[in-house]
């Protein structure tokens, strides 16, 4: 008893050294590319991957293209699909899913579903992001998509929309399957795009989480929640063909960064080598940050539309990431028209939040209609017309 309270204790040590000593410098990478990075950084991990999220700036690689299982990780791809379908209005966290004989079968963790056991959507969306439970990742694709081959199909189509080259998903747990791959990148990719939906962020970042009344208790696999400072989402995997994997992402000072990491060899070591990555990070780099996203920057006019006005608001952070001591000098200016023609639906990009530094353009975000407005019927604009008359 007592050495395995001091090997604990011992563990535990380690990794707040990791936590609060940054590792030696390396060269910075352009952004998107990977190929001949020196691993200045070293680590452990079969494939790693830092991100600027906010830019998508790879800021150090490893093997980053290597196609790896990532077990667990999967799982990023399920709850991406998950609440996107609550957004676009196809399920609602209410609904009532229940368990197939099918979700009930699966192994590895899981929380005990029985045949015909029903939670709520969120609840299941929950066990899935915190207990990174197969047999509720089984029971979301089936009520979204009517069976598991199916939903697999749309993790895949997902996969291709965003430009992930190296992915395929066999299934929407993570369980050993032949074909069944992804690589850092494209990890990295999948989770910039999770991070962007609110309920994502929502059940990722759940610590602990009581099911069944109180009489299951879940706790979050993602330990660096509660180890590192400003993790506040992220999905872990193991499987003996995998080893230790751990997607996650962290925000300091207005830099939001993706740590990814594949292959890693023994227990705990992939949090250990998540934070190597994100020391190397916030040492060296800093967010210039001009806009934060969906801030109205623009109000223009509405030509034949059933509103006047329409305020232009930002696709995304205006943001630059630039290495510490090098962050003057940046302005930034707005490219958009001052009229547009109804109909306006929201969301369409009417123009761009530029970002300039010594004449040179190094940013580019689209400014999108903050809002739907409908072309006026002929009944409207002849009531626009008599009423400019008397007005």
């Amino acid at each position: 008893m007592f050495w395995k309270k001091a090997q604990k204790i011992i563990s535990a040590l380690l990794l707040l050294t990791l936590i609060f000593c940054a590792p030696a410098q390396a060269a910075p990478n352009p952004a998107g590319k990977t190929a001949g990075i020196k691993d200045a950084l070293e680590t452990t991990a079969e494939s790693a991957l830092l991100m600027a999220a906010d830019s998508g700036e790879v800021l150090f690689a490893k093997n980053p293209d290597r196609k790896l299982p990532m077990a667990s990780v999967t799982k990023l791809m399920t709850m991406l699909l998950a609440v996107e379908a609550v957004e676009q209005g196809k399920v609602s966290l209410e609904d009532k899913v229940a368990a197939s004989e099918n979700a009930w079968g699966m192994g590895g963790s899981q929380i005990y579903l029985e045949p015909g056991e029903q939670f709520t959507y969120k609840e299941m969306l929950i066990a899935v992001a915190v207990g990174s439970a197969n047999d509720a990742s089984v029971a979301l694709a089936e009520h979204i998509a009517g069976s598991v081959e199916s939903f697999v199909n749309l993790m895949n189509e997902r996969a291709r929309q965003l430009g992930c080259t190296a992915t395929n998903f066999v299934n929407p747990t993570g369980l050993p399957a032949e074909g069944h791959h992804t690589s850092a990148m494209d990890l990295a990719i999948i989770m910039r795009e999770c991070i962007k939906h609110p309920l994502f962020m929502q059940v990722s970042g759940i610590y602990e989480y009581d099911l069944r009344g109180g009489e299951f208790k879940l706790w979050n696999t993602n330990k660096l929640l509660k180890w590192y400072r400003g993790v506040d989402a992220g999905k872990t995997g193991w499987t003996n063909e995998a080893r230790y994997c751990l997607a996650s992402t962290c925000e300091r000072d207005k830099l939001r960064l993706i740590a990814v990491v594949l292959g890693s060899p023994e227990p705990k070591s992939h949090f250990r080598e998540s934070i190597k990555l994100y020391n190397y990070g916030f040492a060296r780099y800093k967010a210039v940050c001009l806009e934060d996203r969906d801030r109205a920057v623009k109000t223009v006019k509405v030509d034949k539309g059933t509103e006047e006005n329409l305020d232009l608001v930002t696709g995304s952070k205006v943001v630059v990431v630039v290495k510490k001591g090098e962050d003057k000098g940046f302005e930034g200016r707005i490219e958009a028209p001052d009229r547009v023609s109804a109909p306006v639906a929201a969301g369409q990009v009417l123009g761009h939040y530029v970002v300039a530094r010594n004449g040179g353009e190094v940013l580019r975000v689209p400014l999108l209609a903050g809002k739907d407005i409908a072309r006026r019927t002929f009944a409207g604009q002849i009531k626009r017309v008599f009423r400019g008359i008397v007005e």
